[in-house]
């Protein structure tokens, strides 16, 4: 009979297993170290960015709402993170990790010679 119901469950490696959810395409477990090296790293990348001195700009107006800003750049920040979490599986099921990682740092490295070249 299969599971339908039932409290999360801690493993010895501090990750929090689903014991009601089916395993499908994405994982059932929470691995808390994880989590926060993923948040570290896109917290820290998006410091200063385009992205944040874009809702500075929306938020300085007078006319508009503070939370209205709030809403709207939180919004499109999980979507894009949503589309980025789908592309990878999507990717990750016709190409190795290493490839992907190669790929993502070749094009990080050519990112950052062209924006050298260009300045």
């Amino acid at each position: 009979m299969p599971v339908t119901g039932g409290a999360p469950i801690r493993d010895a490696a501090g990750r929090v297993e689903f014991p009601h959810r089916k395993p499908g395409r994405f994982s059932t477990t929470m691995d808390f170290k994880i989590l926060l090296t993923v948040f570290t790293t896109v917290f820290l990348a998006e410091l200063g960015d385009k992205t944040q001195l874009a809702t500075l700009l929306f938020a300085a107006d007078k006319a508009v709402g503070k939370w209205t800003v709030f809403i709207g750049a939180s919004s499109a920040l999980v979507v894009a993170a949503a589309i980025g979490v789908l592309a990878g599986g999507v990717l990750a099921e016709y190409v190795s990790e290493k490839l992907l990682h190669t790929i993502a740092g070749c094009g990080f490295i050519a990112i950052g010679v062209w924006t050298l070249v260009t300045s």
